[in-house]
């Protein structure tokens, strides 16, 4: 690991000050960002980080949505009880995260800045249509994540909080790997005010992804037996010790079935 600069920032503005330097970079719980720099696969010249900025670990519930400040842990999201009222299925998916450590100490921004391929945050985001909020503009998520962690965010851009809308129900499936706890396919479904939204998160090397067919028939009648019949196809599906692709497309049918009976 290269030496770098560390800041720890007690406003937003002086955190965007210190992302003005060029190899500069946003520090949350640390858990995508060191392990790739151990790796020398990143060298930031600075590290900023945010934990000292107010406001960034709130929840709040806004009536027809809830809004995640971008530093709340996995842990604070699982036991949040404004998040467990209102969108109960996002609570289910952030307690499935890894295991306690990472939970009280990854947090919702990093995970979605980072936009790892097999993460469920992303899956979450997508389906329940959440909106990214960000120092300067917001981001819907069908255009926030862009394939295998590319995103729209620039290099001095923060992540300040994540806007998810309630839905009328949701709820997620995960395969799991037994080590990692990241989904070798995990899907969430949600029907909300866009209607019904299926998003795959762990299956493909593009990153989170919708499934059309399956939105289409769930529209027409919401229930396990409306997306029981339909295949998913193995292209681009990832193949590798946890699973091959042709396994991975039938994983994300059965969790698509499970998620849906999981609704009610």
């Amino acid at each position: 690991m290269n030496d770098f600069t560390y800041h720890a920032p007690t406003t937003l503005n002086e955190a965007l000050a210190a992302l003005g330097a060029e190899g500069a970079k946003v520090i949350a719980g640390g858990h995508s960002l060191l392990p790739v720099m151990k790796l020398n696969l990143a060298a930031p010249t600075d590290l900023v980080s945010l934990a000292g900025v107010p406001g960034l670990a709130d929840i709040a519930d806004g009536g027809d949505s809830v809004t995640v400040g971008a530093m709340c842990t996995h842990a604070q999201v699982a036991g949040s009880a404004i998040v467990q009222a209102r969108i109960p299925a996002l609570t289910a998916m952030a307690d499935g995260i890894g295991d306690a450590q990472v939970r009280n100490a990854g947090t919702i921004g990093g995970s979605v800045a980072h936009n790892d391929p097999a993460a469920d945050y992303p899956a979450a985001c997508v389906a329940l249509g959440a909106t990214i909020v960000t120092d300067r503009r917001e981001i819907h998520s069908d255009d926030f994540f862009q394939g295998m962690f590319m995103t729209p965010l620039e290099d001095d851009e923060v992540i300040t909080a994540v806007r998810f809308p309630v839905p009328s129900r949701a709820s997620y499936a995960k395969f799991a790997n037994p080590a990692s706890k990241y989904a070798i396919a995990g899907v969430m479904v949600a029907q909300g005010p866009a209607g019904v939204r299926v998003a795959v998160t762990g299956a493909s090397g593009d990153g989170v992804f919708r499934v059309g067919e399956m939105e289409a028939a769930l529209g027409e009648s919401f229930s396990a037996e409306a997306v029981a019949g339909i295949a998913v196809s193995s292209d681009g599906m990832l193949s590798d010790t946890a699973a091959g692709a042709q396994y991975r497309a039938h994983l994300v049918a059965v969790m698509a079935k499970r998620a849906v009976a999981a609704c009610g």
